[in-house]
């Protein structure tokens, strides 16, 4: 195991109505829809694992919750940039599992199976409180963040949160979410779904 250290932005969308039970109740909620899909994506702006640099890749961890998250049995997929080589590759795929520590080991015993990892083309947009992301055929989610009504320019934040990217959260509606891999389907553009983003800091 070598030491590690990533940061850059974070976005996600889910299928759970505005506001997601599962990270106001510390996963202990039924999600909305019985079930939760998320996309979890990554961009490293600075990164290194061992000798191996991971600046300017990125990665999007895909998973299910068959029913409240505290309750186990997650199935997880990770989709990598295209540009990583076979180094990087492995480098991501060590942290996003949390196989080197880090925040995402915390999340591992709930993990019932990785079912695949995929390499796609990914494009990471940030403007504002406005986030876009894609990854080939498999993801494609967008997000508007909610104005604080207090402090201009800033969205408003949940914190002291349990979730692996942040204990800061912002908080955003999907205005759009499309899933389509590992066996994991969701699409809507009803502006309705939970999103959060952030910076982040990752290390072990």
């Amino acid at each position: 195991m070598s030491a590690w250290h990533i940061e850059g932005q974070y976005m996600e969308t889910c299928n759970c109505a505005f506001l997601c039970p599962c990270i106001s109740s510390n996963l202990t909620a039924k999600p909305t829809e019985g079930d939760c899909k998320a996309a979890i994506a990554m961009q490293i702006d600075k990164g290194k694992k061992g000798g191996v640099s991971l600046d300017g890749l990125a990665f999007i961890v895909l998973l299910h919750s068959p029913g409240p998250m505290i309750e186990g049995n997650l199935k997880v997929g990770l989709i990598v940039d295209d540009k990583a080589n076979e180094d990087q590759l492995a480098a991501i795929s060590a942290i996003a599992t949390g196989a080197e520590g880090g925040p995402m080991a915390a999340l591992a015993p709930l993990v019932g199976a990785v079912v695949g990892i995929e390499q796609r083309s990914i494009r990471f947009e940030k403007a504002g409180m406005s986030y876009a992301v894609k990854a080939g055929e498999l993801v494609e989610q967008t997000l508007e963040g909610l104005a604080s009504a207090v402090k201009e320019g800033e969205p408003l934040y949940l914190e002291n949160a349990f979730h692996p990217v942040s204990s800061k959260l912002a908080l955003a509606r999907a205005t759009s979410s499309k899933f389509h891999a590992f066996g994991i389907d969701w699409e809507d553009s009803s502006g309705t779904r939970n999103g959060h983003f952030a910076p982040f800091s990752w290390s072990a």
